[in-house]
């Protein structure tokens, strides 16, 4: 979200910048056209005034104001049009070029020839001499055609007054428009772009960290999600929507929790239901003279009651009544392996490796997980040999036997109820890998099995380390 809205800060921030800008431009060339037409018109009047005078008197009125000095123009007569490196025409100086242009033609016809130029001062000549700025003294044109440190480019206007008589006339463009250079965005600009965008990312991001609060809560009410009666609703705060959610959540809370007890219930009234047949009918057989007969009978109750049996534990295991609480899974470990480990057991379980820290978790339903799964290889495999990978993200168990393995395509099978593998060395109900699943799925976890490349199998119980 953070970053969709820099996105859309940055892309308004620009579209608004280039507008900003293509409008300062339209405003700065409209203002830059009539600053040269006045120019123009300046120049209109001096040609003129210097064609009103006679011709004698020309030379004397320009030795004058180069004398007074401090003059808008360097005007100067010539015998032939000077000869000068021009600048290329950007658009803005096309714009003057062809302003001034137009202004001239307008005021002194077409029959004078005219010639209007940009000129760097380096460049600049002014006499027929081809003297430069900087050998003429600084009185005549140094005020009126530099602007230091800065270096404009110089508006050159050559007129033909008669055959063999130039007026020659050199200026700089006013302010603000002396440099011809295309306004680009201010530096301010930029800071006020770059202030703006992280006061908005800012105050957003507090804002998406005050509207994700309820959310959070609601992600740590769903992991540890206990459906007794002691566990407390959800707070319902933060927006109408996270409200309804919170409502929501806590509604499915208590229909999980209504829903699981009936079942409970339903089961325990099955097995008192059932069991009571079950025993009258094996009284019953108790009396038949036939000893085959009853055999078979009693074959066929004990499968009966096998299957009311695994039914009920089924229900019974994978129950979740139970809260989060940290759980030691190393004092765990040695609860369930200190029977078979040396030198008190028999050996049959191995353990390398400890938990670095306690497991947010249900005791007793992790105990029942691990416990299926080190029974199981003992069961299948004789031996279990545990192996504890633990880091900050999750606790990995893994636990390998040195039993036959499981066909690959039965791998997913063996987790279901009731299916059990030939080679079983004690009585069960096919039901510790599937409780052992789903005991992992209620933890956010899961449990994958791989058959080993040197025989045996490998289960691993992988358990996320959720932060609040």
């Amino acid at each position: 979200m953070l970053l969709l809205t820099l996105l859309a800060i940055l892309l308004g921030q620009a579209l608004s910048s280039v507008i900003w800008v293509a409008q300062l431009r339209a405003t700065q060339m409209e203002g830059l056209v009539n600053s040269a037409r006045s120019l123009a018109y300046s120049m209109s009047a001096s040609v003129s005034y210097f064609r009103s005078l006679p011709v004698t008197y020309r030379p004397l009125v320009l030795d004058q104001l180069r004398s007074m000095g401090g003059t808008r123009f360097v005007v100067s007569l010539n015998d032939h049009p000077l000869q000068m490196q021009l600048l290329d025409l950007t658009p803005r100086k096309q714009a003057v070029v062809e302003a001034v242009g137009e202004v001239l033609r307008k005021y002194l016809g077409d029959e004078p020839q005219i010639a209007v130029w940009f000129v760097r001062p380096d460049d600049l000549r002014i006499f027929n001499s081809g003297l430069k700025l900087d050998e003429l003294p600084r009185s005549w044109a140094h005020y009126a055609l530099t602007l230091e440190p800065v270096d404009p480019p110089v508006l050159v206007t050559q007129i033909e007054l008669a055959p063999g008589e130039w007026l020659y006339i050199a200026s700089l463009l006013p302010e603000p428009y002396t440099t011809l250079e295309e306004p680009q965005l201010p530096v301010q600009q930029v800071w006020a772009i770059a202030l703006t965008s992280a006061f908005l990312l800012l105050f957003i991001g507090l804002l998406v960290h005050w509207q994700s609060r309820p959310l959070k809560r609601l992600a740590r009410a769903a992991r540890n999600l206990s459906l007794d009666g002691d566990s407390e609703p959800l707070l319902e705060s933060g927006s109408s929507e996270v409200q309804e959610v919170s409502r929501a959540f806590n509604s499915m809370r208590i229909r999980i929790s209504r829903y699981l007890t009936e079942r409970g219930q339903l089961f325990s009234a099955i097995s008192h239901d059932l069991r009571t047949p079950i025993t009258r009918l094996r009284l019953r057989v108790e009396l038949l003279e036939d000893p085959a007969l009853q055999r078979r009978f009693e074959r066929d109750l004990d499968e009966l009651e096998l299957l009311v049996k695994g039914a009920l534990q089924c229900v019974k295991d994978t129950d979740i009544h139970e809260n989060i609480e940290p759980v030691d899974l190393n004092y765990l470990l040695d609860c369930l392996v200190e029977p078979y480990v040396l030198p008190g057991g028999d050996g049959r379980v191995t353990q390398y490796g400890v938990a670095e820290a306690p497991y947010p978790g249900k005791a007793l339903a992790l105990r029942r997980c691990i416990g299926n799964l080190i029974d199981n290889a003992l069961k299948y495999g004789h031996r279990a040999h545990l192996r504890i990978e633990d880091s900050r993200l999750a606790f990995v168990l893994h636990v390998d036997d040195e039993g036959p393995g499981v066909p690959q395509q039965r791998m997913e099978e063996v987790f279901e109820p009731n299916v059990r593998l030939a080679g079983s060395e004690r009585q069960g109900y096919g039901l510790g890998l599937g409780i052992a699943r789903n005991i992992a799925h209620s933890h956010g976890g899961e449990v994958t099995m791989q058959n080993l490349r040197d025989g045996g199998l490998r289960v691993t119980l992988h358990l996320p380390r959720t932060t609040a």
